[in-house]
C-alpha cells in the first residue's frame, strides 16, 4: 500500500496493512532471536551438569579425572556445554539385540560374497 492512498476512507484498510506489516516484522524478529540463542552456547556449572545427565557430583568429577567427559576448567571451576554433554551421552547408545543380530547378518553376507568370489577366480 502506498502512503499517497492514505485517506479516511481507505483508512480501514491501511490499518489492516499496517497490522500485516508488524506482524511479519514480529515474525522476522523472533527467527532472528531463536536463531541467536541457537548460535550461542552458554557454559553450565557442574550442578546443572548434574542434573542434566542424571549423575551425581562425585561421578562427574571421576569422569573428569579420567578425561571421559567434555569440560572446561577455568581457575577451580569446571564448567560444561549442554550440546556437548548431551552429545557426549548419545555417543555411548548400546546397540539393541536387532541391531545387533542386522550386523552380524550383514557381516556374513559379506563374507560370503568374499569367499564365493575367490573360488570363482
Amino acid at each position: 500500500m502506498d502512503t499517497n492512498e492514505i485517506s479516511f476512507e481507505n483508512l480501514p484498510r491501511a490499518v489492516a496493512h499496517l497490522v500485516k506489516e508488524i506482524a511479519e516484522i514480529k515474525l522476522l524478529i523472533q527467527n532472528v532471536q531463536v536463531f541467536e540463542s541457537k548460535e550461542k552456547s552458554i557454559p553450565v556449572g557442574i550442578e546443572q551438569a548434574s542434573r542434566l545427565i542424571g549423575k551425581a557430583k562425585s561421578t562427574i568429577y571421576a569422569l573428569v579425572r579420567q578425561r571421559k567427559i567434555p569440560c572446561y576448567k577455568y581457575g577451580k571451576k569446571l564448567y560444561f556445554f549442554e550440546e556437548e554433554l548431551l552429545e557426549w551421552i548419545s555417543k555411548g547408545k548400546k546397540k539393541t539385540i536387532q541391531e545387533i543380530e542386522s550386523e552380524v547378518l550383514k557381516s556374513n553376507h559379506n563374507r560370503n560374497k568374499q569367499m564365493d568370489n575367490s573360488q570363482q577366480e
